[in-house]
Order: structure tokens, then C-alpha cells, then sequence
């Protein structure tokens, strides 16, 4: 079978390196760049992220990361956002009390957890939504892997269309998330399937089956 090509958006925002383990081992034929037409045309398209909203927003910018993401959408190509490529998804990003503009794709807003302990970190469950593809064939007890210290703690994208999106929760201190969400050809977590170990290979296969 042929493995299918997934560009890993080269933006200067993310762990590139045990990303493309991970997807190499789910048996995807992995291309670290930058370069736009081949982001575009990919089989499918990882947007990695670690660090802050605004210092992402800006990388993401300069490679013309939100473009290219709705050139895919656009044709109904596959995008899977993870950690910080998760929330720049959002309209907005609030840290530090500074607002930075996000791609826009999802409505909402990123802010600041309210948990006693920042940051989240470590493993956790996730609440899986009936009918995932995401998490097909994964037990609802098993944990993944988190660091952050911001989230989208609302969803706000409408649920009453003819294909809902399906979004998971995670809880850290009292304080709920959104820990995933899937919507037709955008997918995106908040936790990091590549530091996952089996689970997280399992979830990246499922998004690899969607290509």
C-alpha cells in the first residue's frame, strides 16, 4: 500500500522532530517544510505548536500557515493542529493580558486555565464524544499526554448543522477544556498524540485512515 505524503508545517513553532517519528511510525510518508504549494497539495497537513499564541501566530504568518489552511479546508483536506497548533485554530488568543488574532476557523478564544497548579502537565483522560472517528478503538480510560497552561475552556462553533463536530473535554484543577475537537476535515488536540506512546500512535493512525 502507499503510504500517503503529510507535510509537517515547518513554521518555527514546534517540536518537529519526535512529531515526525510518530507519523513515520504510523506509516506516513512525512516532509518537513515550509514551502506552501507542497503544504497545500499533501496528502494531509500536521500543524505542530509549542510555546506561546502570539510567538506561533507570528511564525505561522511569516509561512503563510493561515492561507494554506483554508486553501486545504477549502478542498476538503485534511489538517490536524496539535498543542498551541490546536488553539491558533481559534478567533483569539489572550495571554499575559495581551489579545493576538488567531486563524479564525473555529470561534472562541484561548485564555488561561483556572487551576491552582500551571502548568497542566502529565497524563490525563479525555471525555470522548459518542461517534468519534478520532478516538475509534480507544478505550476511554486511557490517558494522553498534556503540557500547556491555556485552553479553550468554551466551545462555541454550532453543534445543530447537518455534521456536528465532535469535541472532547479534559479537566485539570476543576477547570474544563477542550482536549480535542474533529470537524469534517479539521482536526486538532490539545494534548500531544506523538508523546502519547501506543494511544496516541492508534490516534494518529485514525487521522492517517481519513487521508
Amino acid at each position: 500500500m502507499t503510504r500517503k505524503n503529510v507535510v509537517l508545517l515547518d513554521y518555527g513553532a514546534g517540536n518537529l522532530r519526535s512529531a515526525q517519528r510518530a507519523l513515520e511510525h504510523a506509516e506516513a510518508e512525512v516532509t518537513v517544510t515550509a514551502d506552501p504549494k507542497v503544504a497545500v497539495e499533501a496528502d494531509g497537513l500536521v500543524m505542530p505548536g509549542v510555546g506561546a499564541f502570539a510567538a506561533c501566530m507570528e511564525g505561522l504568518k511569516k509561512a503563510q500557515g493561515p492561507r494554506i489552511i483554508g486553501q486545504r479546508l477549502a478542498g476538503g483536506r485534511p489538517v490536524l493542529g496539535i498543542c498551541v497548533g490546536m488553539q491558533v485554530l481559534f478567533d483569539a488568543g489572550n495571554e499575559h493580558g495581551i489579545e493576538t488574532a488567531g486563524c479564525g476557523e473555529w470561534p472562541g478564544r484561548i485564555e488561561k486555565l483556572q487551576a491552582d497548579v500551571l502548568p497542566h502537565m502529565g497524563w490525563n483522560v479525555v471525555e470522548i464524544p459518542e461517534g468519534s472517528q478520532m478516538f475509534a478503538g480507544i478505550d476511554p480510560h486511557e490517558r494522553f499526554y498534556f503540557v500547556h497552561s491555556y485552553g479553550a475552556r468554551s466551545w462555541e462553533l454550532s453543534t445543530e448543522i447537518t455534521e456536528p463536530p465532535k469535541v472532547a473535554w479534559a479537566e485539570h484543577g476543576g477547570d474544563r477544556f477542550v482536549a480535542a475537537a474533529e470537524n469534517g476535515a479539521l482536526w486538532a488536540t490539545q494534548f500531544h498524540p506523538e508523546k502519547s506512546g501506543e494511544v496516541g500512535a492508534r490516534l494518529l493512525r485514525n487521522w492517517m485512515n481519513t487521508l
